[in-house]
C-alpha cells in the first residue's frame, strides 16, 4: 500500500523536449481566460523566452491574471529590463530568493526553487524539467537537450493548484506583495476525465522534506523485473544506493542514464566516482551523448512512472523545492521506456570496467577528489549525506 495518494481519472500526455512542450504550454497560455501559474528555475529571454513571455503579455490584455514565480539564481541572467517590461504589461513577478547564492554563507542560500510547473485556468497542468529556456541554444550546437514534461488534466490538479497557490503566498508575503495574494479566480474540478492514476509530490523544508526521495525508494523495493532512471544529476546516497543494489540480487535489471555531455564538472566527476561499485553491483550505467541530458525520470516494471524536477542528489534531495508527479499507467510507462530504451541503444555510451576514458588512475583520482569535495561541501553545510540518510 503507497503511502503517497494517488487518484484515479486523470488525463496525462507525455511530451517530449521542448519541441513538445513549449508549442503546446503557449497555445494553453493563448487560450487562457482566467488565471496562469508559472514556476520555473531558469527563465531566459531568448527565442522560447521571448514567445511565452509575448504570450503571457497577450493574455494580461485579455483580462488574465498572470503569475510568474522565478528563482533568484537560476533566473540571475534574465535582465532588469526584461522583469520591468513584463511587470508593466501587467505580469505579476516574484523572485524566490532573489540574493545572490553566496551572499551569506550557510545552507539558506542553497534552497532554491527549482520546480519547472504551470497551471493555466485551474483546468490544465504541466509538470516535467522543463525550464523556459531555448531547446536549442547550447555552445556546441547540439540537438535539443533530452527532457521530459506531463500535461495534465483532471482530480489531481486538486492537488497541484493548492502547492502552486500555496508557494506564490509564502513568497508574495515575504516580498510584502500581500496585494498579490488574491482570491481564487477559479478553482479545480473534481472531474474523471480520463484513466490515469496519479500522485503529485514535492520536497520542501517542511512537511515533506523527503517525499520524492520515498516516493523513488518505494517503487524500487517493490520492483520485480526492471528499472530504468535517467537523471541528469545522479549522486545517490547511501539509501538510495543500497536499494538499487538490493534490486539487483532480487533479479531486477536496473539500468541508469546519466550524462554523457558535461554541463557542471564537479557533479559530473563526483557520480563518476560510483561508477565501479555500482557496475560491480550488475546495475547497467549508459551515459548520453547526443546532447545534454537534463531528464529527471524513471520507468519501473513497465507500469510505474516519474516525471519532474528533481535531480537524484543532495541539492535536489535535500536542498531545494521540487516537484514530480508520479504515475501508475501501463500506457505512459510503456511509452517512456520505449524512448529511454532507443536513448540508450542509439544515443549513448555503455560504461565498462575496462573503459580507460571512465577509469583510468588519472580520471579515479579526479573522480574521487571531486566526490569528496562535495561530501566535505554537505558535512559544512550541516548533511552528512552519503553516510547518515533519514
Amino acid at each position: 500500500m503507497s503511502k503517497f495518494h494517488y487518484v484515479e481519472g486523470n488525463q496525462i500526455s507525455l511530451l517530449h523536449n521542448g519541441e513538445e512542450y513549449f508549442p503546446v504550454l503557449e497555445a494553453a497560455i493563448e487560450a487562457a481566460q482566467f488565471e496562469i501559474h508559472i514556476e520555473t528555475y531558469i527563465f531566459e529571454l531568448d527565442v522560447t523566452g521571448i514567445r511565452i513571455a509575448a504570450a503571457m503579455k497577450r493574455a494580461v490584455q485579455r483580462g488574465v491574471a498572470v503569475h510568474l514565480l522565478l528563482d533568484g539564481f537560476g533566473s540571475q541572467n534574465l535582465s532588469r529590463e526584461a522583469i520591468d517590461s513584463m511587470l508593466q504589461a501587467g505580469i505579476k513577478i516574484l523572485i524566490f530568493r532573489p540574493e545572490f547564492l553566496f551572499a551569506r554563507p550557510g545552507r539558506y542560500r542553497l534552497r532554491r526553487m527549482h520546480r519547472k510547473l504551470a497551471m493555466i485556468d485551474a483546468r490544465t497542468a504541466f509538470v516535467g524539467g522543463i525550464n523556459i529556456i531555448d531547446d536549442e541554444d547550447n555552445p556546441e550546437h547540439l540537438t535539443p537537450r533530452f527532457d521530459y514534461a506531463v500535461a495534465i488534466t483532471g482530480p489531481l490538479l486538486l492537488q497541484i493548484h493548492r502547492a502552486i497557490k500555496h508557494l506564490w503566498m509564502l513568497v508574495a508575503w515575504a516580498h510584502l506583495k500581500k496585494r498579490w495574494v488574491t482570491p481564487h479566480v477559479v478553482k479545480p474540478m473534481n472531474i474523471h476525465c480520463g484513466n490515469h492514476k496519479a500522485a503529485f509530490v514535492i520536497r520542501d523544508n517542511w512537511r515533506h522534506r523527503h517525499d520524492i526521495e520515498h516516493a523513488y525508494l518505494e517503487a524500487i523495493n517493490q520492483a520485480k523485473t526492471e528499472i530504468i532512471i535517467a537523471n541528469a544529476y545522479f549522486l545517490p546516497g547511501r539509501k538510495f544506493s543500497n536499494a538499487l543494489k538490493s534490486a539487483v540480487k532480487r533479479g531486477v535489471s536496473v539500468e541508469l542514464l546519466l550524462q554523457g555531455k558535461i554541463e557542471y564538472r564537479l557533479q559530473y566527476h563526483a557520480t563518476q566516482a560510483l561508477y565501479e561499485n555500482l557496475l560491480k553491483s550488475g546495475i547497467k550505467i549508459y551515459e548520453y551523448n547526443r546532447s545534454y541530458l537534463h531528464a529527471k525520470v524513471a520507468v519501473i516494471d513497465q507500469f510505474w512512472v516519474t516525471v519532474g524536477s528533481s535531480n537524484i542528489d543532495p541539492f535536489s534531495l535535500l536542498l531545494a523545492r521540487e516537484a514530480n508527479v508520479l504515475i501508475e499507467n501501463h500506457d505512459i510507462a510503456s511509452e517512456l521506456r520505449a524512448s529511454l530504451k532507443t536513448a540508450i541503444s542509439q544515443e549513448s555510451v555503455a560504461v565498462t570496467p575496462a573503459d580507460n576514458k571512465f577509469f583510468s588512475w588519472r580520471n579515479y583520482l579526479i573522480n574521487w577528489l571531486c566526490f569528496y569535495f562535495v561530501r566535505t561541501m554537505q558535512g559544512v553545510l550541516g548533511y552528512d549525506w552519503y553516510d547518515n540518510q533519514q
